[in-house]
């Protein structure tokens, strides 16, 4: 009896030492760079993250070899990333937010810019200004496009959803008293095939939806159940989406909405045992879903000493109860 009560204890001990055991991580070596955004190019089968400290952008295989893709110092902080639909392009989101080492005071919390590399050259193909468009600080953090290659870029300093056109012609697409809170309010943003956006609000902890259509009309989607610290957002299908949350509570969430996303669930989340850290957007590689672990908690605290190495996480999901 004795023998079979150990084996039992022993088994439950291998159990939990399984699922405590974090997913598995793709490490890569960029010192001081803290990526905060990251996108998969399917043609190259690489990752290309953004550098919220040297505003570098890079790429990264499946090895973990990290390399420059794109180098400009004027970049200050490069955030959010996505590759154009066309496969040809990468776009990112460029400000002075608050940690780059190359940060002045004609910059800081003013720069708002939308650039795009080509993906052979790694040249610069396009940038635009956006921080004229509303006036006050700024914080370009991430972006979408829509069926007509329209790009949406949420400013969560400003409050507010810009748009550029494919013929690169910036205006305001959407600002909402709902949109306004302290410190950083929109974040992640992802275009729905029904015709609207989804954004989270950072600071407010919840998701809002944007009618693409008539962008004054805002509302934020029901549910029983608040993100503080609601980052990066993928859409799976159209009643399903990715959000990735840090602020201390660091997991990723699958959520569900059976009504046009009028109201929503969660459905799927990671485990705690996962230990990301500070995750902050996620990407879609095949059946795989990876996330950028921004290490942001580090430059929180005043970090002296800044990490030489960052990981990219696969995302696994478990019912949530």
């Amino acid at each position: 009896m004795k023998n079979y009560i150990a084996g039992i204890i022993l088994a439950y001990s291998a159990i939990a030492v399984a699922q405590d055991k974090p997913t598995a991580r793709i490490e890569f070596e960029a010192p001081g760079a803290y990526p905060e955004g990251i996108a998969y190019d399917k043609a190259s089968n690489v990752f290309y993250v953004s550098s919220a400290r040297l505003g570098t952008i890079g790429k990264v295989d499946r090895s973990g070899k990290y390399t420059a893709l794109y180098t400009d110092a004027a970049l200050k902080s490069t955030y959010g990333l996505k590759v154009h639909p066309d496969g040809k392009r990468l776009f990112a989101c460029v400000g002075d937010a608050n940690y780059s080492i190359y940060s002045t005071p004609d910059t800081k919390k003013k720069m708002a810019r939308l650039i795009s590399i080509d993906l052979k050259t790694g040249k610069k193909l396009a940038d635009t200004d956006l921080s004229k468009l509303v006036p006050g600080e700024h914080f370009p953090n991430d972006l979408t496009f829509d069926d007509k290659g329209n790009a949406y870029i949420t400013d969560s300093f400003a409050h507010a959803i810009y748009k550029v056109d494919a013929s690169g012609k910036a205006s305001v697409f959407s600002k909402s008293d709902l949109f306004k809170t302290a410190g950083v309010g929109l974040n992640g943003i992802v275009w729905h095939p029904g015709g609207f956006l989804l954004a989270t609000g950072n600071g407010q902890g919840c998701l809002f939806k944007v009618d693409i259509n008539n962008p004054g009309n805002v509302t934020k989607v029901k549910i029983d159940q608040f993100f503080p610290g609601a980052d990066g957002m993928l859409l799976n299908d159209a009643n399903t989406l990715t959000l990735v949350q840090n602020g201390g509570v660091d997991k990723i969430f699958r959520i569900k909405s059976t009504d046009n996303w009028v109201t929503a669930k969660p459905a799927e989340a990671t485990l705690a045992g996962d230990r990301f850290k500070y995750p902050s957007t996620a990407a879609i590689a095949g059946n795989e879903t990876w996330i950028m672990n921004a290490n942001f908690s580090e430059l929180g605290e005043g970090n002296n000493v800044p990490s030489k190495k960052f990981d990219i996480q696969m995302a696994v999901f478990r019912p949530v109860k």
